[in-house]
């Protein structure tokens, strides 16, 4: 049995998420990064006897388009899959039903599903600091109830996850970060940026129609020349405040 960790995780939450989870899981594994824009996702091969733990985060309620276009590379051939979604304390939606037939579209079978809070990407007063220690051990539970269920089972139902079809409709959010007089064009945000946003050769512009604001930008950007519209974030903070604050919990579907 091999363990795959696959996550689309452009600013770390769900990486975190997925981290926590997967090193109760198993001691080994081998971890395949969805947000890397040079990679043939093709190439990987699955079988039965494997278990992919799949972490994406909910952007509006949805799988990010750009994870959805490289998971579809991907070839099951009846490996399991546990589904993680990490969301910033607002709701996850139609993800966990979108991430689940995409898998199963590609030959997957889903075993598990986990949603976790992680620290709101974009406005980070929002779950600050989660998943913490106390989500760290309940994810480690989590872990162990899921490993459990694959050794004592030899057949699954068909996984019943929360969702609507049609899916919710998102078109983003106008939130796009741009660079500052500071920017000094090194091109790391170009060549870290999931959906080529950032021109290589002009680094200081982004592409605002390819951009997803998934914010990897600023948080690789060594010299903080990128940012957001301050008027913008703030009245977007105060529309987003009363569906994001509170303490939610992390759930397991099993």
């Amino acid at each position: 049995m091999a363990v795959y960790e696959i996550v689309f995780s452009p600013t770390g939450g769900t990486k975190k998420v997925s981290a926590f989870f997967t090193k109760s899981f198993c001691q080994d594994s081998t971890y395949i990064d969805l947000s890397r824009k040079d990679i043939d996702f093709s190439a990987f091969l699955f079988n039965s006897e494997d278990i992919c733990i799949v972490s994406v985060p909910s952007y509006g309620g949805r799988v990010p388009d750009i994870a959805v276009s490289r998971l579809m590379q991907l070839n099951g051939n009846n490996a399991k899959a546990v589904l993680i979604v990490a969301y910033g304390n607002r709701a996850y939606e139609d993800t966990f039903l979108e991430l689940q037939d995409v898998m199963e579209n590609r030959g997957f079978i889903c075993i598990a599903a986990i949603a976790a809070v992680a620290e709101h990407s974009i406005m980070r007063q929002f779950a600050t600091g989660r998943p913490d220690s106390q989500d760290e051990k309940e994810l480690a539970s989590f872990a162990a109830r899921v490993r459990s269920k694959i050794e004592q089972e030899g057949i699954h139902e068909s996984l019943k996850l929360p969702g609507n079809r049609p899916y919710r409709i998102y078109n983003g959010v106008p939130l796009k970060p741009n660079a500052g007089k500071s920017c000094q064009k090194c091109g790391v945000c170009a060549s870290e940026c999931p959906a080529g946003a950032i021109p290589d050769d002009n680094p200081s512009v982004t592409d605002t129609g390819k951009c997803i604001s998934c914010m990897r930008c600023i948080s690789v950007c060594t010299q903080n020349a990128r940012s957001l519209n301050k008027a913008m974030l703030a009245a977007s903070s105060i529309k987003l405040k009363k569906a994001c604050s509170g303490h939610k919990n992390n759930e397991l579907f099993i």
